[in-house]
């Protein structure tokens, strides 16, 4: 056997064997997107019942706080954190205000990585799902075996279709998630200013 045929055998086992992984990688993806899309209806159902109000509101809203509901809980918990460190008055509360910041900015965004890589990672495992019982289907054909190949393809077809939707699903999830984070960004940054004093500038992460 010379070295052509040995690299080409090498290939195809190792093409092969992802075929299994590849269809559990994307039924795990599917579970945990069903997971993420109950999540992400609880955050919509809670931001729905908010109160409304006008943006100029706001700063009298921060400052003084009423029974009005307008922010989502994880900018309220931000909020009162951020109330009880500057009520003790140390001298490190300016550090203290604009690490507390950083940290919450950094989670917030965080919050959008994991589902940021399914928008990637679906439709590549569905084009993987695709090729792999693509080649084998051809070598059935040259083999005149038609129910291999219409196994081989109906895998292939599904696995797309899957990978496509996940992807699909994923990126709306995301778009709006990022408009959420963006908007609690700019809360959390303007509750900040007002009760600690110390202006800061919009961030990027």
């Amino acid at each position: 056997m010379d070295i052509g045929a040995l690299l080409k055998l090498f290939i195809y086992l190792i093409s092969a064997s992802l075929l299994y992984p590849v269809m559990f990688l994307l039924v795990a993806l599917t579970l945990w997107m069903l997971i993420c899309a109950g999540a992400f209806f609880a955050e919509w159902l809670e931001r729905v019942r908010l109160d409304r109000c006008e943006p100029e509101e706001l700063p009298e809203i921060i400052s003084t706080p009423d029974n009005r509901h307008v922010f989502p809980t994880r900018v309220d918990d931000y909020i009162a954190k951020l109330r009880s460190m500057l009520a003790h008055g140390r001298k490190s509360s300016e550090i203290e205000t604009e690490n507390l910041l950083q940290e919450k900015t950094l989670s917030l965004w965080k919050s959008l990585e994991k589902i940021g890589m399914v928008i990637r990672i679906g439709p590549g495992l569905g084009l993987i799902g695709t090729l792999i019982p693509m080649g084998t289907g051809l070598a059935a054909l040259g083999q005149g075996d038609m129910t291999k190949l219409s196994s081989d393809l109906v895998i292939a077809f599904t696995t797309t279709v899957v990978g496509l939707t996940m992807g699909m699903v994923a990126y709306f999830f995301y778009t709006i998630k990022k408009r959420w984070v963006e908007v609690d960004i700019k809360n959390i940054e303007l509750a900040t200013d007002l009760l600690s004093d110390h202006p800061h500038t919009k961030r990027e992460v």
